[in-house]
């Protein structure tokens, strides 16, 4: 089986749609555990009993973005207490997150006073998600490490970082996951200048970054009050899809956590550029390969239509 994957900053996984499905412009929901088509209410009720529910992504598919919104509203008209945790925004920056979620800040100040441009390309994008749960008074919570001490690890691996680099993240940081490392390893392997003597520093990198995001959504189970509430997880699909990544590291931290999974296709959506057709190769990665993973992708998958307007920007 021949895919293209993008493994850049998120290792984008692509998912097809079916031949001859003809569901509308809004597509329809699988679950992938009971192999049916679902509604949508049925989702939103399943994602209400979960303490966290993720959304994963390919960063600059618009389709991506309406969706989470969609399900964002959604949980919140069920009264669901909730936290809007994004992979866009370092945890470093909570102290401005925290401003604008007491209405110091809109949107454009937040993005201003984090130089957000400068970190994340398309942070537009995440305007619309932002401004809601700002309006509904769900408070934006800053998953992410410090993008040049991941960097530094990429490079150098994780023990090359400074005694400073090293307190930016936390001190419970497991790499010993075959699993991810083996799937990981088969995704980095797109890249035409890919070393495979390199590949364990840049897992390193993955696996603090997702550590580090683990965390932070456990912080934010919790409100200021102490009660409960409900984290909303926005990131790129290679940090949740198959449960490995970001959701095992929660459940290391919080045995037992009811947890959802949600994922949206590609269908087309996304077109590399030219500077990164040069860039990639295409590779084969098997349907056994990945069954062996021993896991389903996610809890649901929404299917959307074919677009016949394919994005070319590049993804942070």
């Amino acid at each position: 089986m021949l895919r293209r994957f993008i493994a850049l900053a998120v290792f984008a996984f692509p998912l097809l749609l079916p031949i001859g499905t003809t569901h509308g412009e809004d597509g329809y929901w699988l679950d992938l555990y009971a192999g049916e088509q679902v509604p949508q209410a049925s989702v939103v009720d399943d994602l209400s009993s979960a303490s966290v529910v993720y959304v994963g992504e390919v960063h600059t598919i618009a389709r991506h973005h309406r969706t989470q919104l969609e399900l964002l509203e959604a949980l919140h008209k069920a009264g669901k207490p909730l936290a809007l945790g994004l992979e866009q925004i370092q945890a470093d920056s909570q102290p401005l997150a925290d401003r604008f979620n007491q209405g110091e800040l809109d949107f454009d100040g937040l993005a201003q006073e984090m130089q957000w441009a400068k970190k994340w390309k398309n942070y537009e994008q995440y305007r619309p998600i932002c401004e809601f749960a700002q309006k509904a008074g769900i408070p934006l919570i800053g998953l992410n490490a410090p993008a040049e001490t991941i960097r530094a690890i990429g490079r150098g691996g994780f023990d090359s970082l400074s005694p400073e680099q090293r307190s930016q993240l936390p001190q419970d940081i497991v790499f010993t996951d075959p699993s991810y490392e083996k799937l990981m390893n088969m995704l980095l392997s797109v890249h035409m200048t890919m070393d495979p003597e390199k590949l364990r520093p840049i897992f390193e990198a993955q696996v603090a970054r997702d550590e580090t995001m683990a965390a932070n959504v456990v912080k934010a189970m919790k409100d200021a009050d102490g009660k409960d509430r409900a984290v909303f997880v926005i990131c790129g699909r290679g940090h949740i899809s198959y449960g490995l990544g970001t959701p095992d590291r929660v459940s290391r931290r919080v045995p037992g956590v009811i947890d959802r999974i949600v994922l949206v296709t590609e269908s087309g959506e996304l077109q590399l550029s030219p500077e990164e057709k040069q860039m990639q190769r295409d590779i084969t990665i098997s349907h056994q390969s990945l069954r062996d993973l021993g896991r389903p992708l996610a809890d649901y998958l929404k299917i959307l239509p074919r677009s016949q307007t394919p994005q070319t920007s590049p993804q942070p």
